[in-house]
């Protein structure tokens, strides 16, 4: 069985879900950070590329690999990063959708869509 699942969102297009039960603490999944790209090209991705794009070492930006790619973000997220990974910051039941906090990178200029009670766009109304 796999621990996560790839599925329509209330959020955002895809998601990713949990198909097992995370405790706090614990690896939900692990990032492919195997397809790195050069700073220049990185300038020529479109805004949409460059969502599923981060800034890594040495001037070289690592293009998101599926599933970590539809982790959808949330003002109340479940995740955070960690060493090329998302990890749970509390309880994720079977069914949760997995969210991390990507509001305040320089290139998601999105709207946020999350729907949480603390979502940044109902408090910005």
């Amino acid at each position: 069985m796999q621990d996560i699942i790839i599925k329509k969102s209330k959020i955002h297009g895809r998601g990713v879900f949990a198909n097992r039960d995370f405790k706090k603490g614990e690896i939900v999944l692990k990032w492919d950070i195997s397809r790195t790209i050069p700073e220049k090209e990185f300038r020529m991705l479109s805004e949409q590329e460059k969502i599923y794009t981060s800034f890594t070492e040495k001037g070289r930006y690592f293009m998101m690999q599926s599933p970590a790619k539809y982790v959808n973000s949330s003002c109340q997220s479940n995740t955070t990063v960690k060493n090329f990974c998302d990890i749970a910051i509390k309880n994720i039941k079977k069914g949760d959708e997995i969210t991390s906090n990507y509001f305040g990178s320089e290139y998601l200029k999105e709207k946020c869509n999350c729907g949480s009670e603390g979502c940044i766009s109902k408090m910005s109304k």
